[in-house]
């Protein structure tokens, strides 16, 4: 199986670039594609899930390059961090096979209630398509505890509440399938309102943390156009999940 890319840690006085006038802050640029950096509860396209929804990165995307734009993947509308696209058909379809041969690595922040036993630990179960696609299909997942935390929050009769700090490489791309992987471990992503557990997205809440944390912060492929060079890009988080990340001991790094 594939093993996960290490990046380099990021600074920690780096913060997360700041959108201007609904711009989307760009993490790595070249003629043919770009990383954005995707802030939390922005669609990524239209879809039968947006409910009504108008705004929508791909949408600002065109605007902002004023050209078209080829998504290569996508992420959740609560989820923050790196989103690849591509400027020119060719180029979308280099990185799209690319994706497809388990070639992008990608990494993720996720916070989740409980610590789970192994430091490093892999989730093989399979999900079925979403809304409309019954069919179940493989998906594996690999995770890594970074850190754990145990807070003075009271929960199901006891006086704390314990927390970790994962980050998680998914080997496939089922529908919403960290979510849904760490909700069958019943390690619950912390703010989930679709799959996590409510009493403790509330405890969060309260300490001024209100989106769901997971981030996608780092992605590594090979160049489209010159295979044996590595892309590897790092995206920061928000000052919203910097505030999680306090939490934990030892600091995340």
């Amino acid at each position: 199986m594939k093993t996960p890319v290490h990046f380099p840690a990021a600074p920690a006085d780096t913060a997360a670039p700041v959108p201007v006038a609904g711009r989307l802050a760009a993490l790595y640029q070249e003629p043919g594609f770009a990383v954005i950096d995707k802030p939390a509860g922005l669609m990524v396209h239209d879809s039968k899930l947006a409910r009504g929804e108008t705004d929508f990165a791909a949408d600002r995307l065109r605007e902002q390059f004023g050209r078209p734009i080829h998504l290569v993947h996508r992420l959740d509308r609560a989820t923050s961090g790196c989103l690849l696209l591509a400027f020119d058909r060719e180029t979308a379809s280099l990185l799209g096979k690319s994706l497809m041969a388990g070639g992008l690595d990608k990494g993720y922040l996720a916070v989740c209630r409980g610590w789970p036993a192994e430091a490093l630990f892999e989730v093989d179960h399979a999900l079925d398509g979403g809304p409309g696609k019954p069919q179940k299909k493989p998906a594996v997942t690999r995770f890594e505890r970074l850190a754990t935390a145990e807070l003075a929050l009271p929960s199901a009769g006891f006086e704390t509440s314990r927390y970790a700090l994962l980050r998680a490489w998914p080997q496939t791309g089922r529908f919403r399938q960290i979510r849904r992987h760490l909700k069958h471990l019943s390690h619950h992503l912390i703010g989930d309102t679709s799959h996590g557990d409510g009493r403790h997205n509330r405890s969060f809440r309260m300490l001024g943390i209100h989106r769901m944390l997971l981030h996608a912060e780092r992605l590594s492929f090979p160049h489209p156009h010159d295979p044996a060079r590595r892309v590897d890009v790092v995206a920061p988080p928000d000052a919203e999940f910097m505030r999680a990340l306090a939490l934990f001991e030892p600091p995340y790094a």
